[in-house]
């Protein structure tokens, strides 16, 4: 029998590819997605993508999707509401738990120190691969995504909104990482061999937001080594 899993799903490209990996190697069994969102807005933290395109990617992968809630958008609130969950899921015999990370140390350091609590795994099926040869990887296995999120310090209003393609990574700025890892950009995966059928939407207005102080959800946030005045933010709208 194969170990059980869940998989830490933001939405963005980097999860579709670590997910399609897992599938494909066929070692474990996923069992569910885990998504956190803003429980006033239902909206992925930092990516800003609405509670119903994620539902729309789970049932296009599969998979159930978890839904965890947070309010004050501390990261205390968070750990507490983490290790609520994922105790539940361990008493159901998941062992495993799967992250999208390519290259940061803290973040990775953090994540297995809060599953150590639990005594589950962290994984990581994109840790240190080279982020260009990820992105070009992601684009020829025919998966399609668009930016959603892009942090002010690096890259412009016309940044985000725009569909991921060569072209798009070759005209980042030198100090930009391919894949945003540094939280330069985030993105909606909406297609690719990873889905049963395309997640039709359609885009909205751009929006900017100055950056707060706070920090909502160390899951799923990365701060650039630049400094960030604000986010634009691209709405998605679900058809």
């Amino acid at each position: 029998m194969k170990p059980k899993a869940i998989f830490c799903w933001s939405g963005g490209k980097d999860s579709a590819l670590a997910l399609y990996k897992v599938l494909q190697a066929k070692e474990h069994d996923v069992v569910a997605l885990l998504t956190t969102f803003n429980a006033k807005f239902k909206r992925v933290s930092m990516h800003g993508v609405r509670e119903e395109l994620l539902e729309k990617q789970a049932d296009a992968i599969g998979l159930p999707l978890i839904k965890m809630y947070v309010n004050e958008g501390t990261n205390a609130e968070y750990e507490k509401n983490m290790e609520a969950l994922l105790l539940q899921y361990k008493a159901q015999g998941v062992t495993t738990v799967f992250f999208g990370d390519i290259f940061l140390e803290d973040l990775r350091n953090y994540r297995e120190h809060n599953l150590s609590k639990v005594r589950l795994t962290a994984a990581f099926p994109l840790w240190k691969k080279d982020t260009s040869e990820l992105v070009n990887e992601f684009l020829q296995l025919g998966f399609k995504t668009i930016t959603c999120c892009v942090n002010d310090a690096n890259l412009t209003e016309a940044h985000v909104g725009q569909l991921i393609t060569s072209a798009f990574i070759n005209t980042l700025p030198a100090n930009v990482d391919a894949c945003g890892e540094n939280g330069e950009f985030h993105t909606f995966c909406f297609d690719g061999p990873l889905f049963k059928q395309p997640i039709n939407f359609e885009i909205g207005e751009k929006v900017y937001r100055p950056i707060e102080v706070h920090v909502n959800d160390k899951d799923l946030v990365c701060v650039s080594a630049e400094v960030a005045r604000g986010f634009w933010f691209c709405e998605l709208l679900p058809v």
